[in-house]
């Protein structure tokens, strides 16, 4: 542990680092491995485009997650309104027993 606190405490290991392999050249551990890419895909590098999104894009995406939360609310009232008559039904039933008792 450091004798400072206020200082951070230094590695204690090196970090290896490993080059990329080359064309015709390669450890035989990892030509024993699999592909470093999926299937269908090719070797080598992909690029990933990351942008702001603008005032259209955030107002198409409010609109989908308001279309699925009343998607949702309409599951859950559906449901409701499903085992409304089941529930008043077996109050019914329970009060005619109880009447005949």
């Amino acid at each position: 542990m450091a004798s400072d606190r206020d200082q951070p405490e230094l590695p204690r290991v090196e970090p290896e680092i490993i080059p990329p392999e080359r064309a015709g050249r390669g450890s035989a551990w990892r030509r024993a491995a699999w592909p470093p890419y999926g299937q269908g895909e090719t070797a080598g590098g992909h690029r990933v485009y990351v942008t702001r999104i603008g005032p259209f894009g955030f107002a198409m995406l409010t609109l989908v997650f308001a279309i699925l939360a009343a998607a949702v609310l309409l599951v859950f009232a559906g449901a409701i309104l499903l085992w409304l008559p089941v529930v008043a039904l077996l109050i019914v039933v329970g009060a005619i027993v109880r009447f005949l008792r």
